[in-house]
Formats: C-alpha cells, structure tokens, sequence
C-alpha cells in the first residue's frame, strides 16, 4: 500500500535510529583500547579485537542478509539485526572476561548486517530515483551520529557510569530504537527479487559488471582506510601528546564533518547528475588531510582538520551506496549492497591488521599512515576508470 509522500521520512528516521545504535556499539570501544588492555591484561591487537570483530563478521553474514531483504523484505531483515543486537547489548552488562566481551561484541556485529544491508532497499522503495544519493546520504547520517556519539560518549560514560553502567546505557538505548522500529516502520512498494532466484546465480550476474567490481574495490580500500583510521586513531594520536579523550573527540570530530557533509554533497550529486566526479573529489580531499592529521598535537587544528576530512571523504560512502543500486539495478539493490558490504568490511580487517603489523614500534605510526595513504591512492585510481551510474539508474535491472 502507497503511503503518504511525508511518511517516508518517517520510515528514513527510524532506520536511522537501528543504524546509529550498530555503529555506537561497534566503536564505545575505540578511544578506550588502552584502558582495555591494562584492564584486561591483553596487547593492542588483542585489545582491537573488540572492534575489529564487526567489519570480520559483516565479511561472513553481509551476502546472506543481502539476499534474505531481497526475499523477504528490509523492514523484516531490520528487525531481525535490530533484535539480535539488542539482546547482546544486554548481555554486556555483565562486566565479565575479556573474551566474554568479545562474544558480545560478535553477536552485536551478527545483528549488524541485516540492518545496515537494508539501506538501497529501503530508499529504491520510497524515494525517487532523482532524489536516491540524498535520501542514501540522509539515511547514513544515522550510521554517522552512531559513529560520533560511541566515539565522544565513550570515555565520559566510563568515567560517570563505570563499565557496566554504560553498558546498560547502551542496552537501554538500543532497545528503544528496536522497539520503535518494530512499532512504525512499514514497506511501501515492497520491492523484492523473485522468490525462485538462487544466490549463486544473482552472484555470477553482479559481479560480471566491471563497474560494480570496481566499485566494490573501492570499498575495500576506502572503507578499510576509514576502519583502520578510526580504530586505531587514539594510538596513532597519543605519541603526539593527544589524550584519549581528544583522541575519542578527534574522532567525533571527524563523523560530525561527515554528517555534515552527508547532507550537503549527494544532494548536490544529485543535482548534478553525477556520482564519478564527487567520488573522485572524495578521495583527492581525504588523501590531503590525512598526514597532517596524523601528526596534529592536542588543540583546535586537530578537531578542524578531522571535521573537514569527515567532510570531505565520508559522502563517499552514501555515493558508493547510490552507484552500487543504479549499477545493480532496484531488484538487486539488496544483494549488490550486501557484496559492496562484504568487500568494505574485508578491507576493514585487513587493513586494521596490516596497521598494526607494518608500525614502527608502539609509538611510531607512521609506516601505517602511509599504508593508509596507499589505499586511499589506489581508490582514487579506480574512480577515475570508473564509469559514471546516475543515467544507468532507470533501465539498470542487471549489470
């Protein structure tokens, strides 16, 4: 059943709610890796396991859950991510081991898939195709708010709350948001595959496309930048003399700039009828302004700085979304995404391992700053071979 035009950006907030809670979780834990490994007695890699698990997880379940809100709909596919998180958001109350953590945090990145797969879906099925990158961009911001709020609140929360009482915090958090979801959330159009189609058939048909291959490179590379970047960013900071809470803002910093830049740049894509040009643009900006960050001291010129690469490279992501869906066409949307997510979350692990493998010693990052500065060169490098999606999005049904 068509719904009023105005409900849509109804159905857009409370997506938004799911998405900002899976990304709160997955990174409360980002700006507290030292305390975690005095607490827990474990070295840095060890300790990043906490955060690392979401994008090695999403690798295994980001296909199925792509599949599954093709067949079955995303607002079925949101609920379940949504009640399989907030039921390991409540178990981490229960200050326990390490490796207990670790579980938690893996059955949270379990849910994650299923929600955040949801987002092409859900946009091919209320908006216009003329308005997809902004209602993609508007639809990430809650991605981002999750991102800024788990970076900031984090240390805060610790210090006011103790572990397990910011954990309840988190847990309260996360069920509203499923519970509002589950309430008021409803399909429009309902855009599915056909039932009959077989996963490895759609998989052989998008991966024939060379421009969405290319597109899920891109997401390899920029998507395990952004991972190892914010990962890791209190260790490469705190050499500088930054401490773990301007480094948690540091990074708060950094999502702030991507809200808003989320909302300024897709819909000025939008406008200009082109996703090529502002994806390269993504990349030229990033690259400029991550080795200075990386070297900034405690002070204004390290928030303004995240805030403006924020800016400038997390529009990419909503830009890599709106291309996969007009490459992949509306009926593949959930499945193209669930593989973009794949390769995203793969280039998350690899690159947070090969940080860590390739610093100098424990207070020397800058080896692993030019690892990142590698990935977001080759990105580049693809962009520019490949080709432009906006004219594909009307008669795109198959790669």
């Amino acid at each position: 059943m068509i719904k009023p035009p105005t409900y849509r950006w109804v159905i857009l907030l409370l997506f938004m709610l799911p998405a900002a809670m899976s990304q709160m979780l997955w990174l409360n834990f980002a700006p507290l890796l030292t305390a975690v490994q005095q607490k827990y007695r474990v070295d840095e890699l060890t300790s990043n396991l906490l955060i690392m698990v979401f994008p090695l997880v999403y690798v295994l379940i980001s296909v199925p859950a792509g599949f599954l809100t093709d067949k079955r709909g995303y607002r079925f596919a949101i609920i379940l991510g949504s009640v399989i998180m907030t039921g390991f958001a409540a178990l981490r109350i229960y200050d326990g081991p390490f490796w207990f953590m670790v579980a938690c945090q893996t059955g949270i990145a379990i849910g994650q898939p299923f929600i955040m797969n949801a987002i092409s879906k859900l946009v091919a099925d209320w908006f216009e195709p003329e308005h997809n990158a902004l209602a993609t961009g508007l639809g990430t911001l809650g991605m981002f708010i999750g991102m800024a709020l788990g970076l900031a609140l984090a240390v805060p929360f610790t210090q006011m709350f103790g572990t397990a009482g910011s954990m309840l915090v988190y847990a309260v958090m996360t069920a509203m948001s499923t519970l509002l979801f589950i309430l008021f959330a409803r399909e429009n159009r309902g855009v599915r595959d056909s039932a009959t189609a077989e996963m490895a058939r759609d998989l052989k048909i998008l991966l024939k496309s060379a421009n969405l291959v290319r597109l899920f490179a891109i997401a390899f590379l920029a998507l395990g930048y952004f991972n190892g970047f914010t990962s890791w960013l209190e260790q490469i900071l705190v050499p500088n003399g930054v401490s773990a809470e301007s480094a948690g803002n540091a990074g708060a910093s950094l999502i702030g700039g991507g809200i808003l830049g989320a909302a300024i740049i897709p819909a000025i894509s939008d406008a200009a009828r082109r996703r090529k040009p502002f994806l390269i643009s993504c990349c030229i900006l990033a690259g400029a302004l991550t080795y200075p960050l990386s070297r900034s001291t405690d002070g204004a010129a390290l928030y303004v700085m995240s805030a403006l690469l924020g800016f400038f490279f997390l529009p990419g992501y909503a830009l890599l979304l709106s291309a996969t869906e007009e490459f992949a066409g509306k009926e593949k949307a959930g499945s193209a995404t669930g593989l973009l997510m794949l390769f995203g979350n793969a280039g998350g692990v690899v690159v947070i391992i090969l940080m860590d493998i390739v610093k100098t010693s424990p207070r020397d990052w800058k080896n692993a700053v030019y690892l990142l500065l590698a990935t977001i060169t080759l990105s580049l490098g693809l962009a520019l071979i490949t080709g432009e999606s906006f004219h594909r999005r009307d008669h795109a049904k198959t790669p």
